[in-house]
């Protein structure tokens, strides 16, 4: 599918960038839960992007370092045991007890953080290891296109109220 990492990087980042709408919205834009996005507000979405991401970001180090990622080993034990519903209901309440301002600061910096982190990993380890890629692929771009519904209701809403 990518000839290199660095096709990837830049499709990923294109892919980002619509997101980083969320960081543009007021506080309280930002805390106002959207019908058109399950109920979640900017800040639910931008929790729950922003834990998968650090999630990916500890996985890429791993394999920055080694072969195997015992935090992709232990996240995917974890999904198959209790399940997306109970970990992103758990996930949306730690991101909701973050101050805002510590919310924006990862938000701005995780995603390049982990595309940084990408580069040091040897391609043989993610882009060319199909499990390994499917695995970032999802934390990521399909990801992204999973919410981009969300992210558009959201931001329409804060338009709308002016």
């Amino acid at each position: 599918m990518y000839t290199d990492a660095l096709e990837f990087l830049d499709e990923e980042r294109d892919a980002w960038r619509p997101f980083e709408a969320l960081d543009g919205l007021s506080d309280e834009q930002l805390a106002k839960p959207c019908p058109g996005a399950h109920g979640w507000s900017g800040r639910d979405l931008m929790g729950h992007l922003l834990a998968w991401l650090e999630n990916a970001l500890a996985v890429a180090r791993e394999l920055a370092m080694g072969e195997k990622s015992p935090t992709m080993a232990r996240s995917d034990a974890d999904w198959d045991a209790r399940g997306g519903e109970t970990i992103n209901a758990e996930l949306q309440e730690r991101f909701a007890a973050l101050p805002l301002d510590e919310l924006r600061a990862r938000f701005r910096s995780v995603p390049g953080e982990l595309r940084g982190t990408l580069t040091v990993v040897p391609e043989s380890r993610w882009l060319k290891h199909s499990d390994h890629f499917r695995w970032i692929l999802d934390e990521t771009l399909d990801h992204y296109a999973d919410h981009q519904s969300d992210l558009d209701a959201i931001v329409s809403q804060a338009a709308d109220a002016g």
